[in-house]
């Protein structure tokens, strides 16, 4: 019988693919609207890409006391090896959290952040090295404005071919240049093996082109990509 791959190797895996020829799997395998809004980018630019499965924390705008917010804290307690902070909301122009908020979750292990929402302290992200995906930055905090009330549950995110695109714990994220891409938890190793060799297949046309092989004939040998 053979032997899953273990979450660290899956996700190692996937830092060899693009989101592009993910995508195209997932096309192929009749999922096409797992793609995320274009609006998703590195914070800073040149973050790093982003791979790991979802730790979903959800939010939502409630004025409240100035203090801390203790729910934000237990959720990030609870962030582990290759997971990705999924951020999501109705937080639109605050920030869902900063630099200290960033490096308690590089202490958990987690392997980065995707938000729905707002980041700020890029300045000092970029320098922890920690890969961060967002939707935009802004310098307000979410303190008084904006607070966690659930992780671990389906969150909605902002889709790039449907309004929202269902994330659920254990999903996979994967996002790059290109943008960012959620892949459901029962697909995760078929797509993994499928962008692999469809990667393969980019790799054998990209040297035949640089030997003189038309795209034509390229394409004619290898097939579409």
């Amino acid at each position: 019988m053979p032997i899953s791959p273990s979450r660290g190797e899956i996700r190692e895996r996937y830092l060899k693919v693009d989101t592009s020829n993910v995508a195209d799997v997932l096309d192929d395998l009749g999922l096409p609207d797992r793609g995320l809004s274009p609006d998703f980018a590195p914070m800073p630019a040149g973050a790093g890409k982003l791979a790991g499965f979802a730790f979903t924390i959800r939010g939502q705008m409630t004025p409240f006391a100035p203090g801390g917010d203790p729910e934000k804290m237990k959720a990030c307690a609870e962030l582990s090896s290759e997971d990705i902070a999924v951020w999501s909301g109705d937080g639109e122009g605050v920030c869902y959290f900063g630099e200290l908020i960033a490096i308690g979750m590089k202490e958990r292990g987690a392997a980065g952040a995707l938000v729905d929402g707002g980041v700020r302290d890029l300045k000092w992200i970029g320098e922890l090295g920690f890969p961060v995906f967002a939707r935009y930055r802004a310098p307000v905090q979410s303190i008084m404005r904006w607070k966690v009330n659930a992780w671990r549950v389906p969150v909605f995110l902002r889709g790039a071919t449907i309004e929202r695109v269902k994330v659920e714990p254990g999903d996979f994220i994967l996002a790059d240049e290109d943008g960012a891409i959620a892949i459901p938890a029962a697909k995760v190793i078929e797509v993994l093996i499928a962008a692999e060799k469809l990667t393969a297949k980019e790799v054998a046309i990209r040297e035949e082109l640089k030997k003189g092989l038309s795209l034509a004939e390229a394409l004619d040998r290898y097939g579409h990509v």
